[in-house]
């Protein structure tokens, strides 16, 4: 997984998403960053996040991309660019 922030510049984050656990009314998503710095980053998803995420993760384009036999056996995907 790879992240970008304005506030970062163009430096990129590459990390994993470690755990995800109810707390409260939000589910707590515990990503750790492992290059170019060691953090953990902590997202905290409240019903409409997770319905927007849902409902982004339904889109035609996504669904084809994730049955994909072929993204299942890519160790190693090609970089998406700047975005």
């Amino acid at each position: 997984m790879i992240f970008r922030s304005t506030g970062l510049g163009k430096t990129e984050l590459v990390g994993k998403v470690d755990d995800l656990k109810r707390q409260g009314d939000y589910l707590i998503m515990y990503v750790d960053v492992t290059d170019p710095v060691k953090w953990r980053i902590r997202v905290g998803m409240g019903f409409r996040d997770i319905a927007k995420v849902m409902a982004c993760m339904a889109k035609r384009s996504v669904v084809g991309f994730l049955l994909s036999p072929k993204q299942w056996r890519n160790k190693e995907p090609e970089h998406p660019g700047d975005f």
